[in-house]
């Protein structure tokens, strides 16, 4: 059976809810209510568990913070034995204008602390990825504090409509592999 780990980055704690750096959170819950599947908290994060077409999926969402997620993903990835051909993370893009998408099988961190520190961690950077545009919005020195504030209406509102956008590029990756989804979802 091919399994799957599909890393969604982000902040625990009720104070990191709905907040820009949560992209990947936000996402693997849209797929797991798709699935009917909850999440558990296990060792470094929470889990959900299922199957789709003979693949075994495993949602995680890690407990160590964006900076720290490559302890969680490491982790995951040797207790579940995953190659990480088939690891896909799922983050926030501060280069990225607001709602663009941009799924690459390997690269840099492109500045993301959750990414560098997974590189690091995993000792390369050839592992899939799908980034969300946050926009770069934000006065001088304070990338920090736009990150990690909440989405205004307007983003949240576009963020909604996406839910089904984002179910399909999921499906295909799993179903169609990275190059068909690069194909169809980047932009």
């Amino acid at each position: 059976m091919k399994k799957f780990l599909i890393v969604g980055i982000g902040n625990i704690g009720k104070e990191y809810d709905n907040t820009r750096h949560n992209v990947g959170f936000q996402i693997l819950d849209y797929i797991s209510k798709e699935f009917q599947q909850d999440f558990e908290t296990v060792k470094y994060g929470q889990i959900s568990k299922f199957r789709i077409k003979g693949k075994s999926i495993i949602l995680l969402k890690p407990s160590t913070y964006v900076n720290l997620s490559g302890k969680a993903v490491s982790y995951w990835l040797k207790k579940e034995k995953i190659g990480i051909n088939n690891l896909f993370v799922i983050s926030d893009d501060l280069n990225l204008d607001f709602g663009k998408i941009r799924i690459k099988t390997k690269g840099t961190d492109g500045g993301h602390n959750g990414l560098k520190d997974i590189s690091k961690v995993l000792g390369t950077n050839d592992y899939s990825r799908f980034r969300f545009g946050i926009g770069g919005n934000f006065p001088k020195g304070r990338q920090s504090d736009y990150v990690l504030s909440k989405w205004n209406s307007d983003e949240i509102a576009e963020f909604i409509t996406l839910e089904t956008h984002f179910i399909e590029l999921f499906k295909s990756y799993l179903l169609e592999g990275i190059d068909i989804t690069m194909n169809k979802f980047n932009g």
